[in-house]
């Protein structure tokens, strides 16, 4: 009972600390999504040269998408014609960061932390891009106006990067957008693996002995590879890393070493190894990876060896020696309970909208058996891959690009995809296998 308790007060201390930089970051994020226009991301990426790269990078940095977010948004990138050099330094750069992570880290971490962890983002991403444009060569320069023209443009343009619907065109529309973007939406999205990140953060507190890292005292690079062994094929999203990554250096990891968990863990998964692996081949996936590998451990490295470590002290160990509760100020009290009701919130909607989205309709008609004819029907196809509500929006738009396809609803919870119009079942299929998922139709 003791021990629960005590992993529920380092669970409040953090959630109390967090809180108020979650709920600014998260605002700042869904104005973004609803005042940017999504075409911007994808207009002078097309071009294999350095200047493409540099501006993926740019473009994704502030992004809040997440490790599974980020991928079905940069195949769609892929095929409105982004080079691979410049979809692969967003694949790299965006995951790692997003202003809702920055601020989140600041809140943690600590100020130099939130800054070099976007510098370390960017120069990543460059250096992976360049790699990757140096190794394909014209061979992965981007095709003028995608694989569909400008219906591929509508697919992504309106939702999955920052983009906006149309139906939000007034300046209080947008506003609107922005709120149910940044505290619904992304409530389902990273909630869950925020939540997780503070229970791990908890019980490593509370578990892992203060001796378990004194092998690694005085051996940066030796506790960096051992977090690479961690982070590389696990799922860690950019918010829910920061509590991990503070955990462990209070209990003794080194800043540099912290520093590889909130780079490699965000930006390297199992998911994303096998879709650039598909999408884009195994040369473009070698320098993925050993771009971010090596830049994880070099900013490491100079985070231990070339800044000092008094720069790195968690703001929440502070808030312990000095006495303090971990910042549990009247305000910050407030802000932690607001987060606590949007995340139920966000919960409770989920279950309501899958329960209503995968109840059987009484009109459906009768799915289509040949895949290759193009009849007015109704289908209903699975689509396996997909984590959070980025994805299900890449699914539903690839679909809607499809020609014959006049209206598509994309259930998350249950992986299903009802499609209605005159198509091809195989046209359905590809398009959203372009955009990193598998498909099969029923």
């Amino acid at each position: 009972m003791a021990v629960t308790l005590t992993i529920m007060d380092q669970f409040i201390n953090l959630v109390t600390e967090m809180s108020p930089y979650l709920l600014l970051g998260f605002l700042l994020a869904g104005l973004m999504h609803a005042f940017l226009p999504g075409a911007i991301y994808s207009k002078y990426l097309a071009q294999p040269n350095m200047r493409s790269v540099v501006l993926a990078a740019l473009f994704g940095i502030p992004l809040p998408l997440c490790s599974c977010g980020v991928l079905p948004t940069a195949m769609s990138l892929r095929r409105e014609g982004a080079s691979k050099g410049a979809t692969v330094s967003f694949l790299i750069a965006t995951p790692q960061t997003g202003v809702d992570s920055i601020i989140a880290t600041y809140s943690v971490l600590g100020l130099p932390f939130a800054i070099i962890r976007p510098i370390a983002a960017l120069v990543t991403a460059m250096f992976g891009g360049k790699m990757v444009n140096m190794i394909e060569g014209k061979e992965g320069a981007g095709k003028a106006g995608g694989t569909n023209g400008a219906a591929q443009g509508a697919a992504c343009g309106d939702g999955c990067c920052g983009g906006h619907g149309k139906e939000r065109t007034t300046f209080a529309g947008k506003i609107i957008e922005a709120l149910r973007y940044a505290y619904i939406d992304m409530m389902e999205s990273v909630g869950k693996w925020l939540v997780a990140g503070l229970l791990v953060a908890g019980l490593i507190t509370v578990f892992v002995p203060d001796a378990c890292f004194e092998a690694f005292k005085g051996n940066s690079l030796a506790s960096m590879l051992l977090v690479l062994c961690i982070s590389v094929p696990m799922y860690l999203c950019a918010t829910g890393s920061i509590p991990i990554a503070a955990a462990l250096m209070m209990k003794g990891l080194t800043p540099g070493a912290a520093l590889v968990l909130l780079m490699a863990g965000p930006a390297c998964s199992v998911a994303s190894v096998l879709v650039v692996s598909k999408v884009m081949g195994r040369r473009t996936l070698m320098a993925y990876l050993f771009s971010i590998v090596a830049g994880a451990v070099a900013f490491g490295l100079a985070a231990d060896y070339l800044l000092p470590g008094a720069w790195f002290v968690p703001r929440l160990a502070a808030h312990c020696a000095c006495g303090e509760d971990g910042g549990g100020s009247l305000f910050a009290s407030g802000c932690a309970i607001l987060l606590f009701a949007l995340l139920v919130n966000a919960w409770i909607l989920r279950i309501f909208t899958r329960k209503r989205e995968t109840a059987p309709s009484r009109d459906d008609a009768p799915a289509a058996t040949n895949n290759t004819s193009y009849s007015t029907m109704k289908q209903t196809f699975i689509i396996n891959g997909m984590t959070c509500n980025h994805c299900r929006m890449s699914a539903e738009k690839a679909i809607l690009s499809v020609k014959g396809v006049t209206s598509a609803t994309v259930d998350l919870g249950s992986k299903k995809a009802e499609v209605e119009g005159e198509f091809s079942a195989e046209e359905v299929c590809k398009a959203v296998e372009d955009t990193g998922f598998t498909c099969s139709a029923l």
